[in-house]
This record gives structure tokens, C-alpha cells and sequence, in this order.
């Protein structure tokens, strides 16, 4: 099998005095398995990356010949950009394997052998910064977590691409919201003559790495309080959204979540969050007031559960908070769900649902809810993911309805937006960005 400058650099090395070197074989199969000398760049990656050549017996990855593949230049523009993606030292590893390049060109087996590890280095670094677990999201499905790859997968993936550029670019490209973020903010970096990375703009990418690059989801931005339909990696419809209470940030925020959304309920019940059941509870004792709004109280959480006599429920321990009691508003014009409701997994029961409230949606800012999100026009997202017109299967209330196929949705905070290739900031209504940068544009508007 043929193995290349890359071990004709590592055959000389051991020829070396002192250092044994066994005969070359006769037929053109893999030498057997030695532990060779390691020519390493020095980055964080170097002990994973010595493991992986410590067993390669083919062609080296970078190089061809004498000669560095055009995928080592696009590494160089990777790594200068680097500190948009999290990976702050990327320009100084840029020098390194800039300089290693430069020494290889003049053809030494040393120098080369120097720059092949260099260059994986840096990759197996910057693959796992760009695969690292999200900062602050909340999966309802552990598969849904990006994992950081190991070098072995990354090299052996890199090695065996029909392009090593295109799975490079593949690496720093992982959704379009994510390309549109990182190459305004970088265009904007340039244009100032700073290297020093907007702190917002790394925070934004961070919640925009772990999108599709391909299918169909849903994004619902908190930040600009709007939902988006996705189809290959494009939106193809929005709608504006209400979303959690941005006055009280700690306690009713739409959190940052990845999940899947199975099915569609029709005619949907509705559970009445804790914190307002303690807040009604004067109110909730009196059966005049259950009727008019349409609640029952329920004897426990299961769905089979009966209503129970609210004379029965200890009401001054329920707005002390030292006892809980299930309340649901039965389905009606009255009903906070309205029509429809989306549910997807998640520990913080969160969900998309429809409401009779139309009016908030003419605000310009609509962090009005508990927590859950309120669709602008239910129907038409249920007509999208159902693929037909939302008709309800019979009268009764909680109708579930089951689609074709799972969509993944990500309720996320996407302060950053960019406009023309112009990148702004919106009011971060939930302080959860970190300080910016002087002289940054802030958008207007939502």
C-alpha cells in the first residue's frame, strides 16, 4: 500500500543512529505496526493526534508529494476566524501552522513530517470546538446534543473525504443562520482593523451552532420574538410569537430547548402553571368562578385523573405554595390554548400552543407569556407540519393528531441578526448576552 512522503519523513528520522530501522519489505502491503517518532505541533489536540498516527499506515493527509494540499490554506482561514467559532487562540495556531507550512516547502522529510501533524492538530481542535455541547440548552432528546468528535474520527473522516476543503468548509459552515452570523461579524472585525471578537456575537453562535444544515424545523427566537418554518436549511414561512415574561428573567423566560415535535393536539385542556394557581387560589374555591372560566380541579397529573369537589382542597396552604393542586381549563372559546397546541419533550413543559388573546400581537414587544409560546396563526403552522388542512378527529376535548414525520424544533435567543450583511444586536430582553463591544450597531425593531 503506498505510504508516501509523509513515511519516507518518518523513515528518515529513524535512520538516525541509534535508532533501529527495520528492512523494507519486498511486497507493497502496510508496514507492521511500530510506534514511530512524532513530530508534534504542540497544540491541545497533540497527545490524541500522536495516538492516531501512531497506528496510520497510509498517505499522508495533508500533502501530496512534496507539496500541501489547497485544504491547508483553508485551515489558515478557518483558524484567523477562529474566535467568532470559541476558539480564541485560532490565529495564534494560524502562525504556527502557517510557519510549519513555510518550513515544509523547502522539501525537508522533517519538516514535513512537522506540518502533516500540525495541521491535524489544529483540525481535531477546531472539529471539536465546532461539535462541542451547546452552552444553556435543554434537550428533550439526547440525541439531538452535538457530541464532540474524537481525532481518530475526525482524521479518518478528513482522509477519506472525496474533498478535504469541502469537509473542512462543512466544518465551519454548519447551518446557514450560523454562516450569516459569523461572516457579517467577521466582515465587521475587518473593516475595524480588530481582532477582538464581539462577546455577543460568539454567544449567538454558540445557540445558532446546533441547527440542521438540511430537513425540515422549527426556531422560535425569543430574542425577536418570532417563529420559523425551515425547509433545506432556508426559512420558508414566520409568524411573530409571544414568549416568556422578560420582566421576571430568572423565573419566566422561554428557556433555550432542542426537541421533536411527534404530533398536534386538537381541542387541547389546559393546565394551569403553579405560580397562577397560587395566585387564584382565593378565587379558585369558589365554584362560581370555576364554572365561568370553564376549570375543573383535578385529583393528580395522570391522564386519566377525575375532578374532584375544590371544597375538599386546602386553598390557604395552595397560595402559601406549601401545597400543590392540579387545575385545568376545559376546552372553550375561553381557553388559554385556543384550538390548538403543539407539544414537544422537554423537563420544563414547555410548548407552542394557539390563544384568543389576538391583540397582543400588534405590540412590538411580546414577552407577555409564562414561559410556553403563543402562535400568531396556529393553523397555518399545523397546516405545515400536518401537511394538510388542521381538522379536528371528533368534538371531544384533547384530540391527538400524529404527523408524518418528527420535525425537530429549537426555542433559542438570537440577539444577533443580520440585515443586508450588516450584523446588529436587538434588545437583549433577558440579559442574557455578555457585555458587547464599543461601536457595535444595535438593530431596531422587530
Amino acid at each position: 500500500m503506498k505510504t508516501g512522503i509523509f513515511y519516507t519523513a518518518l523513515a528518515a528520522l529513524l535512520a538516525q543512529p541509534g535508532i533501529a530501522v527495520a528492512k523494507p519489505r519486498q511486497q507493497p502491503v502496510a508496514p507492521a505496526p511500530v510506534v514511530l517518532p512524532y513530530e508534534s505541533g504542540n497544540l491541545p489536540t497533540s497527545s490524541q493526534v500522536r495516538s492516531f498516527y501512531a497506528g496510520w499506515r497510509y498517505s499522508p493527509i495533508w500533502f501530496n508529494g512534496n507539496a500541501a494540499k489547497p485544504a491547508a490554506r483553508e485551515l489558515l482561514t478557518v483558524l484567523q476566524r477562529a474566535p467568532l467559532d470559541g476558539l480564541s487562540p485560532g490565529p495564534q495556531y494560524a502562525t504556527q501552522v502557517q510557519a510549519a507550512l513555510q518550513q515544509a516547502a523547502a522539501g525537508s522529510p522533517q519538516a514535513i513530517a512537522f506540518a502533516e501533524h500540525t495541521l491535524s492538530e489544529a483540525l481535531v481542535l477546531y472539529a471539536q470546538v465546532m461539535k462541542r455541547p451547546a452552552s444553556n440548552y435543554i434537550f428533550g432528546y439526547q440525541h439531538l446534543a452535538p457530541k464532540a468528535p474524537t481525532a481518530e474520527q475526525v482524521l479518518r473522516t478528513a482522509a477519506g473525504a472525496p474533498s478535504l476543503e469541502r469537509y473542512i468548509s462543512q466544518l465551519a459552515n454548519p447551518n446557514s443562520i450560523y454562516t450569516s452570523i459569523r461572516d457579517a461579524a467577521w466582515r465587521q472585525m475587518q473593516a475595524s482593523g480588530s481582532m477582538a471578537a464581539d462577546p455577543r456575537a460568539v454567544a449567538n453562535l454558540d445557540r445558532a451552532r446546533i441547527f440542521p444544515s438540511s430537513g425540515r424545523y422549527v426556531i422560535v427566537d425569543s430574542a425577536t420574538q418570532r417563529l420559523f418554518m425551515f425547509e433545506n436549511g432556508a426559512p420558508v414561512d414566520s409568524m411573530k410569537v409571544v414568549v416568556g415574561n422578560a420582566k421576571k428573567p430568572m423565573e419566566l423566560p422561554t428557556p433555550m430547548i432542542g426537541s421533536m415535535m411527534y404530533y398536534v393536539v386538537h381541542n387541547p385542556y389546559w393546565n394551569v402553571p403553579h405560580h397562577l394557581v397560587r395566585k387564584l387560589a382565593p378565587n379558585l374555591s369558589k365554584p362560581s368562578y370555576l364554572k365561568a372560566k370553564g376549570y375543573e380541579v383535578m385529583k393528580d397529573w395522570t391522564a386519566a385523573s377525575e375532578s374532584i369537589d375544590p371544597s375538599t382542597v386546602d386553598w390557604a396552604a395552595v397560595k402559601a405554595g406549601t401545597a400543590q393542586i392540579r387545575v385545568r381549563q376545559k376546552p372553550s372559546g375561553e381557553n388559554s390554548m385556543g384550538d390548538l397546541k403543539f407539544p414537544f419533550n422537554n423537563p420544563e413543559d414547555i410548548f407552542l400552543h394557539d390563544t384568543p388573546l389576538k391583540q397582543y400581537f400588534s405590540l412590538a414587544s411580546r414577552d407577555l407569556s409564562n414561559g410556553c409560546v403563543r402562535l400568531e396563526d396556529a393553523r397555518r403552522f399545523a397546516r405545515w407540519l400536518l401537511g394538510h388542512e388542521p381538522v379536528q378527529p371528533s368534538d371531544g376535548a384533547e384530540q391527538f393528531e400524529q404527523m408524518r414525520q418528527g420535525v425537530p424544533i429549537y426555542t433559542t435567543y438570537l440577539t444577533a441578526q443580520v440585515t443586508d450583511g450588516q450584523l446588529a444586536f436587538v434588545n437583549d430582553i433577558y440579559g442574557w448576552d455578555p457585555a458587547s463591544v464599543a461601536g457595535t450597531q444595535v438593530a431596531a425593531g422587530r
